[in-house]
């Protein structure tokens, strides 16, 4: 199993060269003609997003994925892109893939959190692991086996096809030094960080992501996170002229998911399903490369807009983790899923520290 998923990891290397021309532009080049090769069926997928695959990171995994499994299958297979929201809500998007309303999705895995707790380990665990690790213990450990077992239980087929970076820590219309200035903060936050956020005195207001940006313009929310630093500059939050701290405990990485019904990915060609798999591996490396170099540019963009880039002070750092320890224990007290795979997460990790340690140059 482990040379299979070698294998596969090195094809997925291999094609980041090919993948680069999905970036620059969105219209197919011609493909080259199959020789001794019999003609193969076109088929098209149509296949909704969570993502605006106009913005960077995983925006553009969308459109890095779709562009690769067309090459891939010579045709084959295309998929059509569906922008977020035009069938199905992003938040209920497995719902629509199981009602059959959607073909297949491209999302976060979060978003499967209400449906089981188990996804938020894939999602967004404080002080969780990074890209590095995640992509480990996905690809190397038990990571995509627990994945497979919980959209199984759903009827879903759900294969891993990215990994993002860590968010920003996030925006704020005042100084944070200590615990005492979270106190009657209104603060948009996901899941865990929301309820870190509410056990230090703020106040958390859902709010969905496109109107965090006028909110927080208008004064009716004091801060909160967006997304990671590429994506914030991309949507013009350097235009508010409010500090952004960093790092992003709340969420050190995410995995994205590309969603089939199961009976109807079993319904497709062998050919194509692990075409789409391989695409799909290929997309985690090709994010793997391009993110740490994007939140480079991003930083600096941010800064010549004049945009304070502050760290959290070490008081709060240690509030958050104290505070994270205790809520993710809770979580895993009411769900033994999401106990499991937080342990066999945190187990995989753990013994990497040494390497770790031993491999970092001081």
């Amino acid at each position: 199993m482990r040379r299979k998923i070698f294998a596969v990891v090195g094809l997925a290397a291999a094609m980041l060269v090919a993948m680069e021309s999905a970036v620059a532009g969105d219209k197919d080049k011609p493909l080259e003609k199959r020789i001794d090769a019999a003609p193969i069926a076109k088929r098209l997928l149509h296949m909704q997003t969570a993502f605006n695959p106009a913005l960077p990171g995983s925006g553009e995994a969308v459109r890095v994925f779709a562009r690769s499994v067309k090459q891939m299958s010579g045709g084959g297979l295309a998929i059509k892109i569906v922008e977020p929201g035009r069938i199905a809500s992003t938040g209920d998007m497995v719902d629509a893939i199981v009602n059959g309303d959607l073909e297949a999705a491209f999302t976060w895995s979060g978003y499967a959190a209400n449906k089981a707790a188990v996804f938020g380990v894939f999602a967004t665990v404080p002080f969780g692991p990074g890209p590095e690790d995640m992509t480990s213990w996905m690809l190397e450990g038990d990571g995509s086996r627990i994945h497979r077992d919980a959209y199984d239980k759903l009827g879903v087929a759900g294969i891993p096809c990215g990994i993002q970076g860590a968010k920003g820590g996030g925006w704020f219309r005042g100084d944070l030094n200590g615990v005492a200035d979270l106190k009657g903060l209104r603060l948009r936050y996901g899941r865990f960080a929301g309820e870190v956020m509410a056990r230090l005195g703020a106040t958390l207001v859902p709010l969905p992501p496109g109107e965090f940006f006028y909110k927080l313009q208008q004064g009716t929310v004091d801060g909160g996170e967006m997304s990671t630093p590429s994506i914030d500059a991309a949507l013009g939050f350097d235009k508010l002229g409010l500090p952004y701290y960093v790092p992003g405990w709340q969420q050190p990485s995410a995995l994205l998911d590309f969603l089939m019904r199961k009976d109807k990915w079993e319904g497709l060609p062998a050919t194509l399903r692990a075409q789409i798999e391989t695409a799909c591996r290929a997309n985690i490396a090709w994010m793997l490369s391009r993110s740490p170099h994007m939140q480079g540019l991003a930083i600096d963009k941010l800064r010549a807009s004049g945009v304070v880039i502050r760290q959290w002070s070490p008081e709060l750092m240690k509030a958050f983790r104290a505070k994270s320890d205790i809520v993710l224990k809770e979580e895993a007290d009411r769900d033994a899923d999401f106990a499991a795979a937080l342990a066999n997460q945190r187990a995989f990790i753990g013994q990497n520290v040494g390497w770790r340690t031993l491999s970092r140059l001081p």
